[in-house]
């Protein structure tokens, strides 16, 4: 057979007929459509992951804002607390403060001393002069104007409390201020002096000072 026949006989194939190149064709086409189906498939996996991420950020957010609320309501408990610590505070103290020259000293009413003096643990000192009386209990007669001048009578110890009237008050907060100058700093006085004590029902007593 020529060489011319056998290029025939084998373009036919084994069926005998020419080759078609369709067949050729058909993967390709199988293969576009192949490609056409994974492009849903990987936009549908972008939106999955992108829903992950929106789901994993509210997810925060509400778990930030949760702990910002218990920090807050926490907060609020502590600060609503306070007030009411600072008022009982105040309240369980007796007395105006009343600001010196470089310290300050506290007033007491007549009533307030009274109790104190129910269990006495300062040096009531009497600052009026001329002597007219005292009241029962005091420790020390001074004349206020003599203060710095019989310091050595005076405690020691600069922190110990003391407590100084006079007639009326007047007197008494000079002496309160020389007491400062000297250095003490825990110094009371009576408010309205021996004439409120004696306007609360209470008497004077009379020593030789």
């Amino acid at each position: 057979m020529s060489s011319k026949k056998r290029s025939s006989a084998a373009a036919r194939g084994s069926s005998g007929r020419p080759r078609s190149t369709s067949a050729a064709s058909g993967p390709a086409t199988s293969g576009s459509a192949q490609a056409g189906f994974a492009a849903p498939t990987s936009t549908a996996g972008r939106l999955a992951l992108l829903v992950g991420v929106l789901v994993l950020i509210a997810a925060v957010v509400i778990a930030t804002d949760f702990v910002f609320g218990a920090i807050s309501n926490g907060s609020g408990t502590a600060a609503s607390a306070t007030p009411t610590a600072t008022a009982a505070a105040t309240s369980s103290q007796i007395g105006v403060v009343v600001q010196g020259n470089g310290g300050h000293w506290t007033n007491v009413t007549a009533d307030q001393l009274a109790g104190m003096l129910t269990h006495k643990d300062f040096t009531l000192v009497n600052v009026k002069t001329p002597y007219i009386g005292e009241i029962d209990g005091t420790d020390l007669y001074i004349p206020y104007d003599q203060l710095a001048a019989k310091a050595s009578a005076l405690p020691a110890n600069k922190g110990a409390r003391i407590l100084v009237y006079c007639r009326s008050g007047a007197e008494s907060a000079m002496a309160a201020q020389t007491l400062l100058d000297l250095g003490y700093t825990n110094i009371w006085n009576l408010d309205g002096g021996m004439s409120s004590w004696q306007a609360s029902g209470r008497t004077l007593v009379q020593k030789n000072r």
